[in-house]
């Protein structure tokens, strides 16, 4: 990125988001457990609560599908879905896809609930995950925050980007998926963790970082509110370099080289 000194393509890894169960938004995506990313010890339960968990222990578990969405974690899917084992069951039934950190899910995650709950049984989760129905005539601006909001991104580079975009409109930031995706690839090859330890940023202490290699006093100059502060959140970094490119080069999408 320019403003940071000659830069040179920095050595990649494969694809992979160590902070990501199945990648933004944006990163980045980058949660009682907490939501979609901290954990909390499951209360004791009381004598009532626990008989009503025998009670349902004896009816006969159905599995469903359900979607993860903003805000979700293991605690809370377990308790709405009343998953007999809670949330460390939820986590040992899913585990191939949630990965080695049972804080970190992320929205579009597809899990298997295993539901003693009655109700659930006649439907499935992933109308969770269905955009919300539009509020009679609302202003366009609030309209269109709500239907972005709704929305649920894959978590790899396709979703990160498309995230980006949703934010990038909302904000007035130009840039198209081409340029984004074209720019992304020369700088990372599409690892949100990569990281330049050799060039000249680096030898000043600011070495450049994630999916367009910002370095951090760009990253916090150009950072886009409502997005998180880890530069290498991927959707953060693509919305904050983007933001850069169109101060100084008027979009993404005239950037074809080091910037």
């Amino acid at each position: 990125m320019a403003g940071r000194g000659k830069h040179r393509r920095p050595r990649t890894n494969p694809l992979t988001r160590g902070i990501i169960a199945a990648g933004t938004g944006g990163a980045a995506l980058t949660l009682p457990l907490l939501g979609a990313t901290h954990a909390s010890a499951a209360e004791p339960q009381s004598a009532p609560a626990a008989a009503q968990s025998v009670k349902q222990a004896a009816q006969p578990a159905k599995s469903l599908t359900y979607t993860v969405v903003k805000g979700d974690s293991l605690a809370r899917i377990a308790d709405k879905y009343d998953v007999s084992g809670g949330w460390k069951q939820l986590y040992k039934d899913n585990r191939a896809a949630v990965g080695d950190d049972p804080k970190l899910i992320h929205p579009g995650l597809k899990l298997t609930v295993k539901t003693t709950k009655a109700s659930a049984a006649k439907k499935t989760a992933t109308q969770s995950s269905a955009p919300a129905k539009p509020a009679a005539k609302p202003a366009g601006g609030v309209a269109q925050a709500t239907q972005a909001s709704a929305k649920t991104y894959a978590n790899n580079l396709d979703g990160w980007i498309r995230e980006a975009l949703d934010i990038m409109a909302q904000k007035g930031i130009p840039g198209s998926y081409d340029g984004i995706y074209r720019n992304v690839m020369r700088e990372s090859s599409g690892n949100p963790l990569a990281i330049n330890n050799w060039d000249s940023n680096a030898a000043k202490g600011t070495p450049s970082k994630g999916l367009l290699q910002t370095i951090d006093p760009t990253f916090q100059a150009y950072h886009v509110d409502g997005t998180s502060w880890d530069p290498y959140d991927p959707v953060a970094n693509i919305t904050a370099a983007c933001n850069y490119a169109a101060d100084r080069y008027g979009s993404i999408d005239n950037v074809n080289g080091p910037y």
